[in-house]
């Protein structure tokens, strides 16, 4: 059995005059992802857990703000990431389960509204083989009825000449 190293990161307290972030997400066959919407972001505190992830900082304007997700589903937390940028702060999530699709970002199925589906982003991506799949035998299946047919005569190629 493997052991888990876990590295003591102190515990992120909600501060008494805080607001959520707005998020943003969208979910790919491996990965989730949420972009946190803070202007000019400082001081930015995030902890991920495998069921969780905390989420603490200011904007430009020393507003502070903090969101705490419980995931719909796992996620390794030695895979997954953070970035912050300039208007945003945006978390990588490494599913434990790649291959399922998370119908929603929370456990719980009451969303709050902070947290919106990033559409600019989203992808149908569970039936995206399957589409594929159903082209090709579609291509091929096309491809073999015509072999089959045999629509007239083969041509004579014999009047054309080998200087062409």
């Amino acid at each position: 059995m493997r052991k888990r190293i876990r590295m003591n990161k102190p515990k992120i307290v909600r501060p008494e005059a805080s607001q959520p972030a707005h998020a943003l997400w969208f979910d790919r066959k491996k990965y989730v992802t949420i972009n946190f919407v803070v202007h000019k972001p400082k001081d930015v505190q995030v902890d991920i857990q495998p069921d969780k992830m905390t989420l603490c900082c200011k904007n430009d304007t020393d507003d502070v703000f903090y969101n705490e997700l419980h995931f719909y589903d796992k996620v390794q937390i030695y895979d997954s990431r953070e970035r912050v940028y300039d208007r945003t702060i945006n978390v990588l999530l490494r599913k434990v389960k790649p291959d399922v699709a998370w119908p929603r970002l929370q456990k719980d199925p009451a969303k709050p509204s902070w947290i919106s589906v990033d559409f600019d982003n989203w992808r149908d991506w569970e039936n995206e083989d399957d589409e594929g799949k159903a082209e090709f035998d579609q291509y091929v299946d096309m491809i073999q009825e015509m072999a089959s047919e045999n629509k007239g005569a083969v041509p004579d190629m014999g009047d054309l000449s080998d200087s062409d």
